[in-house]
């Protein structure tokens, strides 16, 4: 079969076909070429460039070597392989602009809001209005109806079937859609080397060599590692933990993150710079060319516009951005919980709780807008986003789907992997039952006495 061949910082070379070649080509795919894959990260890490367009590949070069070892046990029809790898590819297709920054905007609590009590919040958001829809819809939508992905997958039927299996659709073939959706994870796999690659920090270094080298398939079709490799596997878990903890929620990138969520929550509510109201809007702009400029440029020429708003606290957000002065954080809470005992580790939630009473006040002593606070959390960081952020015995009870995307291992003998968190000997077994998190109090102001004293004051409140 023909092939094409790219060169990648992360895996080398990766080979594609002319049909997969034929979708890369595409308008639709190139656009993923103007969006970060790490959202505001650049501006805390200045090599943090990377693109949704790069990982996409990155996960599509994963997914190929995984068929190598599985796709003869697991008796899958070259026809079903060709799925498989354009599934990998396209499985970012529908990210909004800055990633999942802009997805979550139906979800951004504005400070007004969390101060007031829920019976007296006044929403200025029109609830009727539908909200932004996940970008694995917007994926499914654009490989469905956008005709340059169409003509290049070879019609309707098999651009249905593709997207199925990234969506996990309850019409996709379920044994093929654990390759997507599995313990191997490999999406988390590209996005860890990639990022930590990018942003210089060695937590995200996760041996992929070896354990996909150590990958096996059982009888039934589960995959998972063999005893060999449960130390990588560990440490696999380990390593998204850290990304998290040091680069993901980094203080001054998640508080430049923030100022963007609240200004375009903001923007979208008053329905200023073209922010959708709805999320019909957005689906509508799939099918047409508006989307192909739904990317990071989209948001910055937003952000820019705004800094001359009429509303200052709008003003005052799009230029904390724009000049890149971050949020000045005030306070900041991180507790250690055991998800095993009731009620421990409340630190986070009391300072929230002081945060709701007192920061209206605080905001009148300061003589400053409310609104420039940015209050964000209990923000947890877990050791896996998925089945494993159970306790070991919360994780018998998860639904079966979930189940199959718990990191397995084989034991030696064994015919079937059990969850690495099942493994006594494991250290996942002890450190899935506890989850950090962290709440953060930030202040958009560039009067270093205001941050000082508002310092100063919220420091005082865990003597009162």
């Amino acid at each position: 079969m023909p092939q094409r061949v790219v060169t990648d910082a992360i895996h080398g070379t990766i080979e594609l076909t002319d049909d997969e070649w034929r979708v890369v080509d595409t308008p639709s795919f190139q656009r993923l070429r103007h969006l970060k894959q790490l959202q505001m990260a650049h501006l805390t890490y200045p090599n943090a460039t990377h693109t949704r367009f790069a990982h996409s590949l990155g996960v599509f070069s994963v997914m190929s070597n995984v068929l190598r070892v599985a796709k003869e046990k697991l008796n899958i029809s070259a026809g079903k392989v060709a799925e498989l790898r354009l599934a990998a590819l396209l499985h970012d297709i529908g990210h909004y602009p800055y990633s999942h920054l802009m997805e979550k905007i139906d979800k951004v609590q504005l400070t007004e809001e969390f101060v007031s009590s829920a019976r007296e919040r006044k929403k200025s958001i029109d609830l009727t209005a539908a909200p932004y829809p996940k970008h694995e819809r917007l994926g499914e939508l654009i490989v469905t109806t956008r005709q340059d992905l169409l003509d290049a997958l070879g019609g309707a039927e098999r651009a249905r079937k593709i997207a199925d299996l990234f969506t996990r659709s309850s019409a996709a073939d379920p044994q093929l859609s654990k390759l997507i959706h599995s313990s191997l994870d490999m999406d988390r796999f590209d996005f860890l080397l990639r990022d930590a690659n990018a942003t210089g920090v060695p937590y995200g270094n996760v041996d992929l060599h070896y354990l996909l080298s150590n990958l096996m398939v059982s009888p039934s079709g589960m995959l998972g590692f063999s005893h060999k490799a449960m130390s990588a596997a560990e440490q696999f878990l380990f390593a998204r933990f850290f990304m998290y903890k040091v680069v993901y929620f980094h203080k001054t990138t998640y508080g430049l993150e923030e100022a963007c969520r609240q200004l375009l929550r903001r923007c979208r509510d008053s329905s200023l710079y073209g922010v959708p109201s709805s999320g019909a809007t957005i689906e509508d702009w799939v099918k047409a060319d508006t989307f192909l400029g739904f990317s990071d440029g989209w948001v910055d020429d937003v952000v820019r516009r705004a800094q001359e708003d009429g509303n200052p606290v709008i003003a005052g957000l799009a230029k904390c951005i724009v000049r890149r002065q971050p949020p000045t954080l005030i306070r900041e809470v991180c507790e250690l919980k055991d998800r095993s005992v009731a009620g421990a580790a409340e630190h986070c939630r009391n300072f929230l709780s002081r945060c709701r009473d007192r920061l209206e006040k605080l905001a009148s002593d300061l003589g400053i807008d409310q609104r420039f606070f940015l209050v964000v959390g209990p923000v947890p960081v877990s050791l896996e986003d998925r089945g494993s952020i159970h306790t070991s015995a919360g994780a018998k009870q998860i639904e079966e789907e979930e189940k199959d995307e718990l990191v397995k291992i084989f034991s030696r003998g064994a015919d079937e992997p059990i969850s690495l968190v099942d493994i006594p000997t494991s250290i996942a077994h002890v450190a899935a039952n506890y989850v950090h998190q962290f709440a953060r109090l930030y202040l958009v102001t560039d009067d270093a006495a205001i941050a000082e004293r508002a310092r100063t004051t919220v420091g005082e409140w865990d003597k009162s």
